[in-house]
């Protein structure tokens, strides 16, 4: 009769029930044999492993029972099933095999029909099993690389996106890429705090860096003449300026609402509406104050204000980057959370480090002498 393929080891100390246990099985399968449940330990450590393991009881040295405990414990053995072949036939014995994690339970003496007939529907179910694991595993393979997809997907239309709306600013540069970090940089010192441990999970803070470069989309629908103005608004346009909060909400609500509610376009629209509140309330759209801001507008709010204040706008000039924490730190419990202003002030030279990093302008190397421009 023509093998399977299969290999099965066999553990017993008796040299009767050894000869008779591979008489049985040799037409079938190839055989291993170990005499101890030491040395089945110690065959198990090299592969090729067996897909099936016969395994005696009552040995000297370590048991049938302490030997299916370890086999059972290791990560490259625990999926190999065992069938104890033994002289101990109570219930009490059977049921102690089973729960160590045993598949199956023989007591000698036994037919060779029936061992031949029990091994054979333990090692189908094991190719059942391994089967489906494989499958498993491909299909975690392809959900995770249709989820890669998606996600760079997200990932490209968000900075299209972002980008597109800058297009409008031509001086903000990368200043959605520099905001990012410095919210994710904020985040991560808070992510301790106890007024804000439970929001700023590892998860929430990625959405957070995901989403930041849309908090001002709502840019696209302010008029030129008031987005690109030199100098500063009149109350007029103020009002008008202030409405990119509302249409960047909007546009990421979707119409009527009919986009799907997602952790990440929550977020979004969270930033785009309220990243202009104000801890003490005078901000604006809806005139928040203190905890009714959400966690996401807080953070923005200052990683906005600080990319704002030391990087040239049309309307200003850039101001030194000691000067902007000293403006910051001078609005804590007015415009900013005073807890994310004091981690604002610990992180400050990790802000400039961010700020120069991601520099509209590249630093002029040393000892290179600037040309001056022409008449």
């Amino acid at each position: 009769m023509k093998k399977e393929g299969k290999t099965v080891l066999i553990v017993d100390d008796e040299r009767f029930n050894l000869n008779t246990l591979i008489e049985i099985l040799k037409q079938d399968y190839r055989i291993l044999i170990a005499k101890s449940g030491e040395q089945a330990l110690e065959r198990l450590r090299h592969p090729p492993l067996p897909q099936l393991i016969l395994l005696d009881i009552m040995m000297p040295g370590i048991d049938g029972y302490e030997t299916c405990r370890r086999i059972k414990r290791e990560e490259q053995t625990r999926n190999i099933p065992i069938i104890f072949i033994t002289t101990k036939t109570t219930v009490e014995d059977e049921q102690h095999g089973l729960e160590l994690g045993a598949e199956d339970y023989v007591t000698k003496p036994f037919s060779p029909a029936i061992i031949k007939a029990r091994v054979r529907t333990q090692l189908n179910l094991k190719m059942a099993r391994d089967a489906l694991e494989d499958q498993n595993r491909l299909l975690e393979q392809k959900v995770a690389q249709r989820t890669l997809e998606i996600t760079l997907t997200r990932d490209l239309a968000i900075h299209g996106m972002a980008t597109l709306a800058g297009t409008r600013d031509r001086e903000t540069g990368n200043h959605i890429r520099r905001t990012q970090h410095y919210v994710r940089c904020l985040a991560q010192q808070l992510a301790e705090h106890p007024r804000f441990r439970e929001f700023l999970t590892e998860e929430n803070i990625e959405t957070l860096f995901k989403s930041a470069p849309l908090h001002d989309i709502g840019k696209v629908g302010i008029p030129d003449h008031i987005l690109l103005k030199p100098g500063r608004l009149d109350a007029e346009e103020f009002e008008v300026m202030k409405n990119h909060t509302i249409l960047g909400h909007n546009a990421l609500q979707g119409r009527e609402g009919d986009l799907p509610a997602t952790p990440f376009l929550d977020m979004a629209r969270e930033i785009a509406y309220t990243h202009h509140e104000k801890w003490d309330g005078s901000g604006y759209p809806q005139g928040l104050r203190e905890d009714a801001i959400p966690v996401s507008g807080r953070l923005m709010a200052i990683a906005d204000v600080y990319d704002a204040l030391i990087n040239r706008r049309i309307y200003k000039p850039a101001i030194p980057h000691e000067r902007a924490v000293e403006m910051i730190a001078a609005q804590k419990g007015k415009q900013f959370d005073p807890d994310i202003v004091e981690s604002f002030i610990l992180l400050r030279e990790e802000f400039n480090e961010i700020a120069a990093r991601f520099s509209d302008t590249p630093p002029t190397p040393p000892n290179c002498i600037e040309e001056s421009s022409p008449p």
